[in-house]
């Protein structure tokens, strides 16, 4: 290994540059670009932190017409040594994406950060729990390829033990799989262990606006980075305090990446993402009599009969097919053959139903 690569791989390690970063980026090392790995994208530009130092580069290069092949927080690129302006010429190949719908009524997904090992869901503990909108965030992160972890933060506002055991039971019950943390920010309890799972690679932080996580990146950071507005702890809400989406180092070893509270969290194609959220419902389904089994009126079903032991809440059911049904619907807008299986379903559903009201009424006569 030559002094210079040796230099590269020590500035860039903390970051997460390793041997197989350095491998995927030879052949741009041969034409002489720099690696570095963006910290923050805003406006067509973006932020990267290379052996160097930091740079700001223009994305232009490499900004296609899909939205989710544009640079973004947590990409490792190829960037020019120089030049007014000075370009990113490529982004290595991803380890890992965490990617939404967006808000407009196009069919498209929004790339939110990429190389991602950790995905950190921050809810407030000021607030009653949305069970709903947690498994709908997990669903996200398990499709990324992130190990998914849940933060309850604010842990100081819910100071008996018991009361805070049963809401870590109940969030538990819906992220089978997900370690669930209780911390304070303000204390300090709970933030240790949090530390060292950060520790091991790039984490991002998500959640709604007022669940505290730019409190959190302060207390993982030990300093005062990010901008912390106050919240009301009546309902736990409050405005946006982070604005882009950051990627810092920590001091105790791993990454951060920073992101704005997210109002909406549409599905992008994340059937795998729902199946292992709700992996105790598709694992009763393989037991059901029938292989199309919709777990609603059939006889033989898994699913149905675990609700009528209370083995399994309806709460968690109703869940598992609203997320199915959004998933499917995301999915169809961009699959011609998916939309026509669709459509074909929803008629037979819909001759069902006629006919069933139709022999109703007869009875009735």
């Amino acid at each position: 290994m030559s002094s210079s690569s040796t230099s590269t791989s020590s500035a860039l390690a903390p970051y997460g540059w390793d041997d197989a970063w350095a491998d995927a980026f030879a052949p741009y090392d041969a034409e002489g670009l720099l690696p570095g790995r963006v910290i923050r994208v805003d406006r067509g530009q973006c932020d990267v932190v290379t052996a160097g130092g930091t740079l700001r580069a223009d994305t232009a290069f490499v900004t296609p017409h899909d939205p989710l092949r544009v640079v973004c927080t947590g990409d490792w690129v190829a960037v020019e040594p120089g030049g007014n302006p000075r370009y990113v010429r490529a982004y290595l190949p991803r380890r890992t994406a965490f990617v939404r719908s967006t808000s407009s009524k196009r069919s498209e997904g929004q790339i939110l950060a990429a190389n991602v090992d950790h995905a950190v869901v921050a809810v407030s503990l000021a607030a009653e729990l949305d069970l709903a909108r947690i498994e709908r965030f997990l669903a996200l992160a398990w499709e990324s390829g992130a190990q998914p972890v849940v933060v309850l933060t604010k842990a100081d506002l819910v100071p008996d033990a018991v009361t805070r055991a049963h809401l870590v039971q109940d969030v538990e019950t819906s992220a089978p799989g997900v370690p669930v943390l209780t911390v304070s920010a303000r204390d300090g309890d709970g933030l240790d262990v949090l530390t060292a799972i950060v520790a091991g690679g790039t984490s991002v932080l998500l959640g709604q606006s007022g669940a505290g996580k730019s409190t959190l990146a302060n207390a993982l950071l030990s300093e005062d980075v990010m901008d912390v507005r106050a919240i009301r702890d009546v309902d736990g809400k409050g405005r946006h305090t982070t604005t882009t989406r950051n990627l810092l180092a920590l001091p105790g070893g791993g990454v951060l990446i920073d992101t704005p509270g997210l109002r909406g969290v549409g599905l992008w194609d994340a059937s795998t993402g729902v199946g292992q959220v709700f992996a105790e419902i598709e694992e009763l389904a393989e037991r059901c009599r029938f292989q199309d089994c919709a777990h609603e009126s059939e006889p033989g079903c898994a699913v149905l009969d675990a609700i009528e032991t209370g083995d399994l809440p309806q709460r968690r059911l109703e869940s598992y097919r609203k997320l199915l049904r959004e998933n499917q619907y995301i999915v169809a807008k961009t699959d011609a053959r998916l939309r026509a299986e669709l459509r074909k379903d929803w008629k037979r559903k819909g001759a069902i139903g006629k006919a069933a009201m139709e022999a109703k009424r007869g009875r009735l006569r």
